[in-house]
């Protein structure tokens, strides 16, 4: 029987924010979405969403429109809908806690610090789904962190930050295709 799988990016809705750092999450989505020529056209849950298949599993591609710190409320009504094991939820987010250009990825834990994550966990319950976070470095001493996470990359950064949400595409692919013990081997503590 085949699996459904929803990979989910955080970020926040709009013009003003789709460069942002804190916005990874959904450009890994468009790279995936992007890569297996999915169409990001439906709006359901308070989110864009687009379906697809990877070998025998279903796969939902979800960007939240709820703004980042309310993300859980859309991923509960698409999870809620479809059915979807909590252990069937990828979310790709940003990360300030790792180096820049790292990928994390974890099978499960706690939100730590992220408003997104907390949103999720707080809505679900549950804190035993896969995540892949992505390093974009730390905010300045005494830089204020809502206007570190959402303001855009260097172009020099930007550059760099490409080639980590490369990764972080494949390595929600490969989750899909190959499992989370897999991928955890194959892409963490590298820097991209």
């Amino acid at each position: 029987m085949d699996n459904l799988f929803v990979i989910a990016g955080l970020g926040n809705p709009g013009k003003d924010y789709e460069k942002t750092k804190h916005n990874i999450g959904f450009s890994t989505v468009d790279k995936i979405a992007e890569k297996l020529s999915v169409n990001m056209n439906k709006i359901k849950f308070k989110g864009l969403l687009g379906e697809t298949r990877i070998g025998q599993n279903r796969l939902i591609l979800l960007k939240p429109q709820t703004f980042m710190n309310n993300s859980g409320e859309s991923i509960r009504m698409c999870l809620d809908f479809y059915k979807v094991d909590v252990k069937n939820l990828i979310v790709i987010v940003d990360d300030i806690d790792i180096n820049f250009g790292q990928l994390k990825i974890k099978k499960e834990g706690s939100a730590g610090t992220h408003n997104g994550l907390k949103s999720i966990v707080n809505h679900l319950s549950s804190k035993s789904f896969p995540r892949i976070k992505v390093g974009i470095g730390q905010k300045k001493e005494g830089e204020d962190l809502a206007n570190f996470v959402l303001s855009n990359f260097s172009s020099n950064d930007a550059k760099h930050i490409d080639k980590a949400t490369d990764a972080a595409r494949d390595a929600a692919i490969d989750i899909v295709e190959k499992g989370i013990e897999y991928t955890m081997n194959a892409y963490n503590n590298k820097i991209y």
